[in-house]
Parts: C-alpha cells; sequence; structure tokens
C-alpha cells in the first residue's frame, strides 16, 4: 500500500517538500552571508573584481528573482504548479555546481542568477500550490510552515558557514610559522576551498525538493480549470474525506462571477488605494534593509570588531533568534493583529538600526583623512599599498598601536571602486589600484545600447583615458570585540523586531489589501517593486560603505522605518478576524465623498 494513498500522509507529505521550498529560498538568501568574507578574498586577489562587481554577485541572487517574479504565475498557469516547482527545484541544483566550480566572474554571476531566478520561482509557487491543495484548516498551518521553514534555512546557511569558518581559522593558524609568501598563499587556498565549500552543502536540500516534488499531485484547481474534474477530486480524495472532496470540488467547479464593482474604472479610489499603500508597505519593508544586512553580517560585524570565527557565531545566533521570533509571530498574528505587530516591528527597527548607525558613527568617527598621503603613493596611473610598518608611519599610524583599517575609494573617470585592508590580516594583503582591474569593456549588448545613446553604464573609453583619482582615503583602529559585540546586539534586535512583525505580516497584509479584481496582477507588481528595492540596496551596499560608512546605511534604514511606521500607525486598516469582501468594502467606503 503507498503510504501517500492515507490522506494524513499525504498532507504531512505535501507540508514537508512544501517545507524544503521555503528552506531552499531562504538558504538563497542566507547563503551569501557566510561565504562572502573567503569570496572576497578570490575575487580581489586571483579574479580582479572591484567592489561594483562582488556587489553584483551578491544582488544577483535578488535580481534573478525580480525577474522571475515577472512570469512565475504565467509559468505556473501554462505548465502546472507541480512542473513549475520541479523546473525551480532543477534551477537550483543547476546553480551549486556552477557557482562552486566557478573560475571567474561570468560563471559566478550565473551561478547566482539561476538560484535567484529558483528562489523567485519557489516564493511565488510554493505559497500557491499550498493555497490551492491545502483545505481551509490548513491552510495557515501551511502558510507560517513555509515562512518558519525558511528561517531555519537562513539558519543552516549559517551554520554551513561556521563550519567552515572553522577550518580556515584552522589553516590559517598552521600558516603562522611559514614564509610571508607561503602563508598568504596558504590562507588564499583554504578560504577560497571554504566559500566553494560553502556552495556544494546546499546540493542535498536542492535534490531533496526537486525530487520530492516529482512524487506531489497536481493542484486540483490547476486540473479543474482545464476541465480534468475527474483528476481534480482523485487529488482531493488523497488528503479528504469523501464529502469533503465532493463539496469542495462542487466550490471550484463552480462558476465565481463577480459583478459587483466590476463597472468601476481601475484607477478608481477603491482599486488605486489599497494597491499604493501595498506597495509603500513592501518597498518600506525592503528599505530597512533586511536582505543587505543578512547577506553582509559577517563582513559587517568584522568590521564592527569581531573576528572571524566569533562574526561567523554571531550570524548562527542572529539566524536562530530569527527562527525563534518567527514562530513567536505565527502565534500571535491571529491574536494581536497585523497592524499591532507591524507597528511594534516597525518601531523596535528604527531603535535597532539608529544604535547600530551611532555605533559605527563613533568608531568611524576616530578614522584620519590620508587623502593625500594616498595620493603621494600612486604611481603611474596605479596604486600597491600593504599596511606593513613602514606605511603605517606614513599614515600617521602606530605599528606598535592597535590593528589599524584603510578604506580607499579611488576612480578611472566614471569607473569608480571601494577596497580596505587591515594590518591584523595574516596574509597581510595589498590593497591594489589598477586601470585593467577597475575599467570594464562594454559588453554585447551595452555596445548596442550605447549606439542608440540609452546605455545607463559608464562609457570605457572615457576610463581608459582618465588618470587614477583617489576620492577618499581613511585610516582608524579597528574597533573593539567590545564594539563589535554591541552591534552584533544591535542587529540582533534590528531582525527580531522584523521576524516578529514584517517578516510574517508583510506577506498576509499583501494578500489581504488587494482587491478581489485586481489581486493577482497588484501582487505581481507589488512585489516587483518589493524586489527592486531589495536588488537596488544590495547593488549600491558596498560602495556606500565605503565611502561613506556603515552608519550612512543604518541611519537610511532607520529613517525608512519611521514612514514604515506611520504608515502602519494611520494607513493600514486592520484585517484580523475580516472577510477579503469586508476589507475591500473598508477601501470602498474609503473612496466615497
Amino acid at each position: 500500500m503507498n503510504p501517500l494513498a492515507s490522506p494524513a500522509w499525504s498532507t504531512r507529505y505535501l507540508l514537508f517538500i512544501a517545507g524544503m521550498g521555503g528552506l531552499l529560498y531562504g538558504i538563497d538568501v542566507g547563503i551569501i552571508a557566510g561565504a562572502l568574507p573567503y569570496l572576497e578574498s578570490t575575487a580581489a586577489l586571483a579574479w580582479k573584481l572591484n567592489a561594483q562587481q562582488l556587489g553584483f554577485v551578491v544582488a544577483a541572487v535578488l535580481l534573478g528573482s525580480v525577474l522571475s517574479s515577472l512570469f512565475a504565475g504565467l509559468l505556473a498557469d501554462l505548465v502546472g504548479r507541480r512542473a513549475a516547482m520541479v523546473m525551480a527545484g532543477t534551477l537550483f541544483v543547476a546553480s551549486i555546481p556552477l557557482i562552486a566550480l566557478a573560475d571567474g566572474y561570468v560563471a559566478l554571476l550565473c551561478g547566482r542568477l539561476l538560484q535567484g531566478v529558483s528562489g523567485g520561482l519557489i516564493g511565488v509557487i510554493v505559497p500557491l500550490y499550498l493555497a490551492e491543495c491545502l483545505d481551509a484548516r490548513r491552510r495557515g498551518r501551511g502558510a507560517a510552515l513555509f515562512q518558519l521553514l525558511l528561517t531555519v534555512g537562513l539558519v543552516a546557511a549559517a551554520l554551513i558557514g561556521l563550519v567552515q569558518a572553522r577550518s580556515v581559522q584552522a589553516a590559517t593558524d598552521a600558516a603562522a610559522a611559514l614564509p610571508e609568501a607561503a602563508r598568504a598563499a596558504a590562507v588564499l587556498a583554504a578560504k577560497d576551498h571554504a566559500w566553494r565549500g560553502i556552495f556544494w552543502m546546499c546540493l542535498t536540500p536542492g535534490l531533496v525538493f526537486t525530487l520530492g516534488c516529482l512524487m506531489l499531485a497536481e493542484s486540483p484547481r490547476w486540473l479543474a480549470r482545464r476541465g480534468c474534474l475527474a483528476a481534480a477530486h482523485a487529488v482531493l480524495l488523497r488528503s479528504r474525506t469523501a464529502d469533503e472532496a465532493a463539496r469542495e470540488l462542487d466550490d471550484i467547479a463552480r462558476p465565481q462571477s463577480r459583478a459587483a464593482g466590476a463597472s468601476d474604472p481601475l484607477l478608481s479610489r477603491r482599486y488605486v488605494l489599497p494597491f499604493l499603500l501595498a506597495c509603500l508597505i513592501l518597498a518600506c519593508t525592503q528599505a530597512t534593509g533586511i536582505n543587505s544586512v543578512l547577506a553582509y553580517v559577517v563582513t559587517i560585524l568584522n568590521r564592527a570588531g569581531l573576528p572571524g570565527a566569533s562574526a561567523n557565531v554571531a550570524d548562527v545566533l542572529l539566524k536562530v533568534l530569527n527562527a525563534l521570533m518567527t514562530v513567536v509571530a505565527v502565534l500571535l498574528v491571529d491574536r494581536k493583529g497585523r497592524k499591532f505587530l507591524l507597528m511594534l516591528g516597525s518601531a523596535g527597527i528604527v531603535v535597532a538600526l539608529l544604535c547600530a548607525g551611532l555605533l559605527f558613527r563613533a568608531s568611524e568617527g576616530r578614522q584620519r583623512d590620508v587623502r593625500a598621503q594616498v595620493t603621494r603613493a600612486v604611481q603611474d596611473d596605479g596604486l600597491a599599498l600593504r599596511l606593513d610598518p613602514a606605511t603605517l608611519r606614513a599614515l600617521g599610524a602606530d605599528p606598535a598601536g592597535p590593528p589599524q583599517v584603510l578604506t580607499v575609494a579611488y576612480a578611472y573617470g566614471p569607473f569608480t571602486n571601494v577596497a580596505s585592508i587591515r594590518s591584523d590580516d595574516p596574509a597581510l594583503p595589498a590593497l591594489n589600484a589598477r586601470r585593467a582591474d577597475t575599467v570594464e569593456p562594454d559588453s554585447v549588448i551595452g555596445r548596442a545600447f550605447r549606439r542608440l545613446h540609452v546605455n545607463p553604464f559608464p562609457d570605457p573609453a572615457l576610463g581608459a583615458r582618465a588618470p587614477l583619482a583617489i576620492e577618499t582615503a581613511r585610516v582608524g583602529p579597528v574597533p573593539t570585540p567590545a564594539h563589535g559585540w554591541l552591534v552584533a546586539l544591535a542587529i540582533c534586535v534590528f531582525v527580531a523586531s522584523f521576524a516578529v512583525g514584517p517578516g510574517v505580516c508583510v506577506w498576509l497584509a499583501l494578500s489581504e489589501l488587494m482587491p478581489t479584481r485586481i489581486r493577482s496582477n497588484g501582487m505581481s507588481i507589488a512585489l516587483l517593486v518589493n524586489q527592486f528595492v531589495s536588488t537596488s540596496i544590495a547593488a549600491v551596499f558596498l560602495p556606500t560603505v565605503g565611502r561613506h560608512g556603515y552608519s550612512t546605511i543604518f541611519f537610511f534604514g532607520a529613517a525608512c522605518s519611521v514612514v514604515y511606521f506611520l504608515a502602519s500607525a494611520f494607513l493600514l486598516p486592520e484585517t484580523r478576524g475580516k472577510t477579503l469582501e469586508e476589507i475591500e468594502a473598508h477601501f470602498a467606503g474609503a473612496a466615497k465623498p
């Protein structure tokens, strides 16, 4: 007897595989945080990538998610929910060897784009599949499980990063007695192996999800819309009694004509108000910087003063906290309501980001402007600096004093880059600024757009002629571990506040605010706004912190969170316990003169 023939086992299996989809989505977002500190070494030293290119590698997942969100619904309607989930899992599995075996920028970027496309499909289609397959009693549990497993995916990604961080630390300690060149090569090899190993460890859950989807039944509602009522009935019988399956099939097959309000123009306030409010809520959610902070958290904590292994431990604790607070949000969302939790969460985010910004402002205020000294070190339109004792003295720092960090922003015409080095790095790498590593040639698409005078990217011809210009150069002591743990505490409050409020409530608010007539298209556009804001912040994160410091990013997020709180308090209606028709009537009433 097939165990999946039992209604209970069929439902559990469906929830397990859907939960694995949430796990993959979380890994998509979180895996780069543990890999980035080691990937930066390979990217900068072996591949000669600049900060903008590395930012694109991080943002590629978000960009791929934006692209896939445009056609996810159409794909699910065309080939079916199950087939679309199999395709999403296949793309994720294919991305792993492409990234882990990458030998340059293009392969790495393509692999990350594939991961993003996979994550975007999973984020749309799996919740849609759950909503169409589960009955009303289990639908909330299914959505909560997907969100919970998403946070578990973030924890898994952090644990994988911690394992590799310990191996890198062990390799660094073992290479301490080697000559300088051999020590640098050994540390670089350990870091290169670490980030590749982090991605290889993600292959197993991808295979489980992809193969598991093959054993799922198709959505009964998708089958019914194509006239396959017998097949839809058979699917319903897998998780319902015969009477329940018959009643639900009758509901699915019954025409759902909604004549009321259909004559109103789409630009009437009953549609525009909830649509704009949903877009504002989603834009503010990403403007807090949550995805970029999760992606760069190990790097942020390293810069705040925590050593590598401690930063990875803090990263794991952060992800565990995210999962625990998501459980709290799931328990409270139907008791306290969406509005209350969004207000509570956004207020906590404001406080946390202000604290993190003030902590970084205090440490960054101790940095000194050394632009003149660094400019004097420029030779033949290039720069090569190593924070050895002689360089530290030239920059006005005491070689016997605390470790120093040097951050330089430079440009060749319109092409800019940011580089940073620390004097306590065992490999003692050099900060190199070269035209060949900074000025990027046009791609085929770029050249075609340039002929039409519509290319928004810098012109390589201008970069080829421009001299090296040092825009900013600052040196200062590396913050203490105590300072790093204070920053980690502020980020923990930020993540906890996000998880208990926007993390769960924003998606419920999105689906509940949209009127029936515009729900599918309105949600697609609002999600596109959400992904666009997230991708934009990720793309400018590294250049911004290089020129203006981490405090600028945190203060910007705090300002956006103030807008978030005001929108939640004064514009967002409470939707707890209300039907979708009652919520739509609220906006229809607001539209009346």
